[in-house]
């Protein structure tokens, strides 16, 4: 969920995502997404935050349903700012533009220019070409256009946060959340990124 992301979703989703990422990368995924999600929140200069979400991210488990259920509750939150719009692409939306993968469009305060941010495995890409940049706009374009409205991304948004919080009710799924960070991390890569102020269930 990029910079909307929580605290306690992210490890889980950088350990997910990377096959057996190395201490450093680990650490340096997680600085980013810290760095960004603190734009959002300054009263200063508050990041201004569109996102198109492919409805299969609310329902997939990451961590646990007790984690995936605060996530939400978290977006849920976000998406009441007036600077933040999030909508959802539901399932019924069938094949689209944003199936090969996450990316985000940038455009810098100093800069009228935008660059294309795209994380891959083993690196990421910043594209500025101006060919570049207008493809990927095309996309999000379509992909705003296939998406449902803001107030409906929030409805489906609430019922996957009350399927979430029947699935961290039932027995066993609290204990799955206190293993799955304890067996993929190792104790120094844990420590790393305990430096960083995550908190490990």
């Amino acid at each position: 969920m990029g910079p909307a992301a929580d605290s306690r979703l992210r490890p889980h989703a950088i350990e997910g995502t990377i096959p057996q990422p190395t201490a450093e990368q680990a650490a340096t995924r997680l600085k980013v997404r810290l760095r960004r999600q603190h734009r959002i929140y300054d009263p200063a200069r508050p990041l201004r935050l569109r996102a198109v979400l492919d409805e299969s991210v609310l329902h997939r488990v990451v961590g646990s349903p007790d984690i995936m259920r605060e996530q939400l509750e978290h977006l849920n939150a976000l998406c009441a700012e007036p600077h933040i719009t999030v909508q959802v692409l539901p399932y019924t939306s069938d094949a689209h533009a944003g199936l090969p993968g996450p990316f985000s469009i940038l455009q810098l305060a100093d800069s009228p220019a935008e660059v294309v941010y795209v994380e891959q495995f083993t690196s990421d890409l910043h594209l500025d070409k101006p060919t570049d940049v207008r493809n990927y706009s095309l996309i999000y374009d379509h992909l705003q256009t296939q998406a449902l409205d803001p107030d409906s991304s929030r409805d489906i948004i609430t019922d996957a946060t009350k399927t979430h919080i029947d699935a961290a009710s039932r027995p066993g799924a609290q204990l799955a959340e206190l293993t799955v960070p304890l067996g993929v991390l190792s104790e120094h890569r844990r420590a790393e990124l305990d430096e960083l102020g995550v908190r490990w269930w």
